[in-house]
């Protein structure tokens, strides 16, 4: 399964904003279920990032 270029696009600026924060990116992961790509940020927060593009942060 590929991502979407909206996928790869909203992945690219998260990594891009994630880096300048010094935090480290622990898991990414493309679940195929829901053709969704699943970042672990640090500890505690989890990125979701939607085949449209659009990105959640819980």
């Amino acid at each position: 399964m590929q991502p979407t270029i909206e996928q790869l696009r909203s992945f690219y600026q998260m990594s891009v904003r994630i880096s300048n924060l010094l935090r480290p990116i622990n898991l990414v992961r493309m679940d195929e279920r829901t053709k969704r790509i699943v970042m672990l940020v640090g500890e505690t927060i989890e990125i979701e990032i939607y085949p449209n593009g659009e990105v959640f942060t819980k």
